[in-house]
């Protein structure tokens, strides 16, 4: 996701790295590796040129503090680069936003017309925004109003009986706003507090679909009317949403298949261009995948800083509470076995792809690009060719053990062991997180163990735990968390004692002989 404007910035930051001050010259080629990743994104050449200017004034026009306090309250030392990053992220979240995610309410039933061209995912992401609400406490129903697409009403209807969500399809020989009229009142007699109008596209703007869209709201007069753009579509996406917004007067952008883009223009240059702002993000395939959009996290991602509010809520999104806590209480003990890692894999595969997840990782973000989806399954594959005893008490797994399990899976012995030996760094290191307050004391369970309040502070390196647990990245291909100087002591002290036990043991041998 965006990966074209994240390397850009990331040229620019190490183009500063060492640099004892910020000044006009060092600022300009700084800034010259995010034109150019911003421009291949894309990204509309005014927008580019304003955003430049005003990331170069707050850069240079501010004073640099040196030494800043952390959440915790220790003066931390604070470089001319990570100064120029922080105008960066001010300069994308003001691009960006403000957003209002919040959908209006009209009677006290939330209604939601959805436009856009044929082919951007709408139909999938009236399922997506219904589901979403449903989970809110809300009770929608979806209107199939595209009559024209082969199969587009049973799709809805597909989809909304997979999450249990009435579709209203009309009778034949309706047209769309008569459809959609008898929805709403279907919605008001059923005492349904949620509708979402799915109307038809077109492959190209024309005067036809934007006279039906016009009748349809003029009819419903929807409380929302929400553009779905394909963010693969670049700058077309920018003029779609322009040319939208003069006809029907939109409230809001869904900006579908995010993570499927490499560019990001239209997520940096809608709000800007057309002053409508993005309101949900798409990001999979499944109809849990539909994000409140949070320009402060989407600038974090972009500068590799990862995103830590969203990592938690999707989180929290596919955890039950209750489990957890209780999971968590023996975890932090360093009762770590490998069929908790099993479920904490199963969790980061429903939290969204493994490059998403990383990208919401502080010192991950900028690996996500790096990261093969199929390495969650190797694990994974591992573990379930493991007996219940081996994945309860991993200490008894031996080379003959690594052997069977390796020739089960159609892996390498070596891989069995490497996984052994990660998998007791990361128990040693979840005994030592039980001893800390942080990220883990805001996750679902962890509270009131770990005794952490409202003030918590949200520390870098607990984040991984939440995400599968320290260690987590080297399981699936990214580096481990380097050691501290103390546990690679320790370690280096008992290799010693095991050496010359092991010289003893042969010494007294040699005597008996």
């Amino acid at each position: 996701m965006l990966e074209t404007v994240s390397q850009g910035f990331k040229s620019a930051t190490e183009r500063l790295r060492g640099v004892r001050e910020l000044h006009e010259s060092n600022v300009e080629e700084a800034l010259s590796s995010v034109r150019m990743s911003l421009l291949e994104a894309d990204v509309d050449f005014g927008v580019v040129k304003n955003f430049l200017a005003r990331v170069k004034e707050r850069a240079l026009g501010e004073k640099v503090e040196t030494r800043v306090r952390d959440a915790s309250g220790r003066a931390v030392k604070i470089t001319p680069g990570q100064h120029f990053v922080k105008a960066c992220q001010d300069e994308l979240v003001e691009l960006m936003g403000p957003v209002d995610t919040g959908l209006a309410r009209d009677s006290g039933a939330t209604s939601v017309m959805l436009a856009g061209l044929q082919g951007v995912g709408k139909t999938t992401v009236a399922a997506k925004l219904a589901r979403h609400l449903q989970k809110q406490g809300c009770r929608p129903i979806l209107v199939a109003a595209d009559i024209y697409r082969p199969a587009a009403v049973q799709q809805l209807i597909t989809l909304g009986d997979s999450i249990g969500i009435p579709v209203h399809s009309g009778v034949e020989g309706q047209n769309p706003p008569q459809i959609c009229g008898d929805a709403l009142q279907r919605a008001r007699s059923e005492g349904l507090d949620a509708i979402i109008y799915d109307t038809a596209g077109r492959l190209a703007l024309d005067d036809a679909l934007m006279m039906e869209l016009e009748e349809i709201k003029r009819s419903v007069k929807p409380a929302n009317t929400l553009l779905v753009c394909d963010s693969l579509m670049g700058r077309d996406a920018v003029n779609v949403a322009q040319t939208f917004s003069e006809r029907i007067q939109i409230d809001g952008v869904v900006l579908t298949k995010l993570d499927g883009d490499a560019r990001g223009g239209a997520a940096l240059a809608i709000k800007a261009v057309t002053g409508v702002p993005i309101k949900f993000l798409g990001t999979g395939e499944t109809l849990e995948r539909l994000e409140e959009f949070r320009p402060e996290g989407l600038a974090s991602r972009i500068l590799g800083m990862g995103d830590v509010v969203g990592l938690v809520r999707d989180f929290e999104e596919v955890v039950d509470e209750k489990q957890a806590e209780a999971d968590a209480e023996r975890i932090l003990k360093g009762q770590f076995t490998l069929d908790d890692l099993l479920t904490q894999l199963r969790t980061i595969q429903k939290m969204g792809s493994l490059r998403e997840v990383f990208a919401k990782m502080p010192m991950f973000g900028s690996m996500a690009d790096k990261v093969e989806e199929g390495d969650l399954g190797k694990v994974e594959s591992m573990l379930h060719s493991m007996t219940r005893q081996e994945r309860s008490t991993p200490d008894v797994i031996n080379k003959s053990r690594a052997n069977r399990i390796a020739g089960g899976c159609g892996r390498k012995p070596k891989d069995v062991l490497d996984l052994i030996a990660r998998f007791k760094q990361m128990r040693e290191m979840m005994g030592s997180l039980g001893k800390q307050g942080g990220l883990l004391s805001r996750l679902p369970g962890m509270g009131q163990m770990m005794g952490g309040g409202d003030g918590a502070g949200i520390d870098p390196s607990a984040l991984l735990s939440a995400a599968g647990g320290p260690g987590m990245g080297a399981l699936v291909g990214a580096p481990a968390q380097p050691r501290s100087a103390k546990a690679t002591q320790q370690r280096k002290n008992k290799r010693q004692q095991a050496r010359k036990s092991r010289q003893r043991s042969r010494s007294k041998k040699k005597k008996k002989k």
